[in-house]
Order: structure tokens, then C-alpha cells, then sequence
């Protein structure tokens, strides 16, 4: 397909599924007046809305075109302004395929490719017949990494299933989380307040609405995201598919990966159960995209035990070290309750840092994704001779920080750090491969 010279349009129900809500809410104006067999007069202004909204939509369809130019896929659009965009294979971070509820519906499929830099522009394939999808991503992986044109292969690539997350597994991390604690905790006092005092409760809830809809939402967000979350291991990096109603696929390519984080909240701890997420290029926010959706760490591991959050950590950062130097016990007159826990630690290709009580949080960066190093000491920090590095990456989602650490160890720390960093870039050379399979 891709190989035809010319240009090919996209899914002609695109508009509809683009829509979103609208084509649902159209759906519901019209369906009393079809299924009640009463005429359609009484809807007269309804009509002329649900008609100017479908005809913007197959103008939309109808001036959109893309095709393949060499080493660019090249996406043109608009009626009376007129753009043609250019997006370079060469800087492709990963390309994913989205799949929202009405998408599945009619079976199609958008490709969305993340590329690299800070740049707001967007590449977006939305929708195409979702037999199509996969071929053509495999197409342009092939000339992302080959630089030339390529054959697309009749076949996906092999792939080797490394897990699963269960799905009551993650419903209970989810209630024992803190966006579901704080869900319970909403829901108890209302169940609290209906029994104490059964009138306050509907202005309770009136006015606690906003709230109770914003946990709600957090909680399915979660939920459907992380649905039967399948990590599996291919030629072109781990591949991630989740989703309830809305399913996602995504590749996390070799040298793609900014920094890791590992979540240990107090009651996952006592399950041995802990949280995966990793900080990937090109994952700024994007047209289609929330805020929030655009600035999130994408979960490797929803939930599990660490044994097997070790083994996906060695695939994205290989040899990754652990936090074993502690931080000096003057530490804890600044902080008195997590000092304990304050540690790094580094090996030649990545530096780790660790803190919290109650939330466990553990950062590995690999020295080759560093921008910045920061020495910082505060005015309680000067007074007790502490230091705290700070090791900074692009993008600003995820940093780790060596904090509080002795004066001495600080410096010896920032002059260590810089040179490895220093000694990668200056080596640079393709990332290193995954690891092979057991």
C-alpha cells in the first residue's frame, strides 16, 4: 500500500470516530425521534446543528491526504489554509497505534507517531481500516531504522510474552492505592452522613459533586488504562498493549527510555507489590492528548512483585545499579523522617537515588539521557555541611536527586557523575540492544 505512488486518504468514517462524544450525542437526539416514529419537524434546529457538524467533518476528511516521500511521511490538510507537514522517519521515537471505544466499533485504528525534540507538531494517522494499521507501522519502523525504502513485511514481527498483569491484582492495588484510598475515603462519608444526618446528604452531595466526579474519574482512568497491561519482547523493543474500552499499543525502542521509576507505597510494601513507570522521549503532550495524559510516565509494570519489576528494569536500563550509599545521620536534623531512606548509587552507565517513608520512590537515569548536573545547598543544608545533586533530563517529567548528602561526597559525587556522562556522549554509538530472552 505504502509503496503506491500518489496519496491516500484516510478511513472515510474518520470524522464520525474523531468525533467522539459528538457522534454520541447526535445518536441521542436523533434516536427518540426515530425509535418514538414521530416526524422530525419538532427538530428542525437540532438538524441544521447535527448537519453542519457532520458536513465540517467530511470537509475535514475530504482535504486530508498523506503518503510516504522518501525518508518522510508527509500529512497534508486544510480547506482555505492550506498545510503540508513533514515529519522525518529518521526522528521517530516510537510509533503507536490507538484504538478508542468508537474506533473498535468500527474497526479502525489511528497511528500516532511520537517524535523526537520539545516540538508541539504532532503526526497522526486517525483513522485507518485496523487491518491496515499494523502493516503500515511495520513499513515505517523499517524505514525509521533502515533510512531507505523497505518491502512491508506481510507478517508481524515475532514477540516473546514476558507478562500479564492480572486483573484482580490490579483492581486491589488500585483500591489500596491513594487515589482509591481517597475514593473510599469520599464514599464513607457520605454513607457516614446518610446515616447520621440523612438531610445534609444531598446538599453533600451537590456540593461535593465536582470532587467526587474528579475520583471517580481518576480511578477509571487508571482502570482502563492499565487493563490487562501485556508486556512482551520483540526485535524492536518491549511492546505494551492495555486498555478496556479505549486499547493502546506501544513500543519502547532501545535508548528511547529518559529515566525509571519504581512506586513502593507503605501497603504495597507489606504485599511485595510495586510500581514500574518509565519516562520516554516523544511522549510530550500532543494534539488529542490532555494535559495531564501528555505528562504522565507511562506504566511498564502496573503492578507486581519485585522480582519481576527487576527483570523488565534490566531489559530498559541495563546494569542498573542500586542505592547503597546511605546519607550521614546529621541528615536527619533536616530530615527527621525519611533520612533513613535517603540513598544512591551509580555504575558506569546509569546513577540510582531513593527516598520516601510512607511513598518508596526509586529513580534510575541513564548518565547518556542526563542534560544538567545542580549542586544545591540551602540555608539548613550550609549549617550542616549537606549538599544535594540534583541529576536533571529532558523534558522535566522525571529527575533524580542525590539528597542531603556530606559536603565532600557531593562534590566527589558532581565531578564523578559529569565525567561518566561527559565520557558517554563523547563514545555515543546506537543504543545497546535488549537483552535476550531466558
Amino acid at each position: 500500500m505504502s509503496d503506491e505512488p500518489g496519496w491516500h486518504r484516510l478511513h472515510p468514517l474518520s470524522p464520525v470516530v474523531r468525533a467522539g462524544r459528538g457522534t454520541i450525542a447526535i445518536f441521542v437526539i436523533l434516536a427518540p425521534a426515530v425509535l418514538g416514529g414521530r416526524g422530525l419537524g419538532s427538530d428542525l434546529p437540532q438538524l441544521g446543528v447535527i448537519a453542519v457538524v457532520v458536513g465540517l467533518g467530511f470537509v475535514q476528511w475530504l482535504v486530508t491526504r498523506w503518503r510516504i516521500e522518501g525518508d518522510d511521511l508527509r500529512i497534508e490538510t486544510g480547506l482555505l489554509r492550506r498545510q503540508s507537514l513533514r515529519f522525518p522517519l529518521s526522528q521517530v521515537q516510537a510509533i503507536d497505534i490507538v484504538r478508542p471505544g468508537l474506533a473498535r466499533m468500527f474497526r479502525v485504528a489511528e497511528l500516532r507517531l511520537r517524535m523526537g525534540g520539545s516540538t508541539a507538531a504532532t503526526a497522526r494517522l486517525a483513522y485507518l481500516n485496523e487491518k491496515e494499521a499494523e502493516p503500515l507501522r511495520a513499513h515505517l519502523l523499517a524505514l525509521a531504522h533502515a533510512g531507505e525504502r523497505a518491502e512491508a513485511p506481510t507478517e508481524a514481527l515475532a514477540e516473546e510474552v514476558l507478562t500479564t498483569v492480572p486483573t484482580p491484582q490490579l483492581v486491589a492495588s488500585i483500591l489500596i492505592s491513594d487515589v482509591g484510598i481517597l475514593a473510599e475515603l469520599v464514599v464513607a462519608g457520605l454513607i457516614v452522613a446518610a446515616v447520621l444526618a440523612p438531610g445534609a446528604v444531598v446538599g453533600l452531595a451537590s456540593g461535593g459533586a465536582a470532587w467526587l466526579f474528579a475520583v471517580a474519574t481518576g480511578v477509571w482512568r487508571r482502570f482502563n488504562q492499565e487493563y490487562r497491561l501485556t508486556v512482551a519482547r520483540a526485535e524492536d523493543g518491549l511492546r505494551l498493549r492495555s486498555g478496556l474500552v479505549a486499547l493502546s499499543a506501544e513500543t519502547i525502542r532501545p535508548g528511547r527510555v529518559q529515566a525509571v521509576r519504581m512506586v513502593e507505597p507503605l501497603l504495597w510494601r507489606r504485599l511485595g507489590w510495586c510500581r514500574l513507570e518509565v519516562d520516554l522521549a516523544g511522549r510530550q503532550r500532543r494534539r488529542g492528548e490532555s494535559g495531564s495524559t501528555g505528562r504522565q510516565l507511562r506504566a511498564l509494570l502496573p503492578v507486581g512483585d519485585r522480582a519481576l519489576a527487576a527483570e523488565l528494569l534490566e531489559r530498559v536500563v541495563p546494569d542498573a545499579p542500586q542505592p547503597t550509599r546511605r546519607a550521614p545521620r546529621r541528615a536527619a536534623v533536616k530530615s527527621p523522617l525519611r533520612w533513613r531512606f535517603l540513598a544512591w548509587g551509580c555504575s558506569d552507565q546509569a546513577v540510582v537515588t531513593r527516598s520516601g517513608r510512607l511513598r518508596r520512590v526509586t529513580v534510575w537515569v541513564p548518565l547518556e539521557k542526563v542534560q544538567s548536573f545542580r549542586r544545591v545547598e540551602g540555608p539548613l543544608q550550609r549549617r550542616l555541611r549537606l549538599a544535594t545533586v540534583h541529576v536533571d533530563v529532558a523534558g522535566r517529567a522525571l529527575h533524580a536527586s542525590l539528597r542531603d548528602r556530606d559536603r565532600a561526597e557531593g562534590d566527589e559525587a558532581l565531578a564523578d557523575l559529569v565525567g561518566l556522562a561527559r565520557r558517554l556522549r563523547r563514545v555515543g554509538g546506537p543504543a545497546p540492544p535488549l537483552p535476550p530472552g531466558p
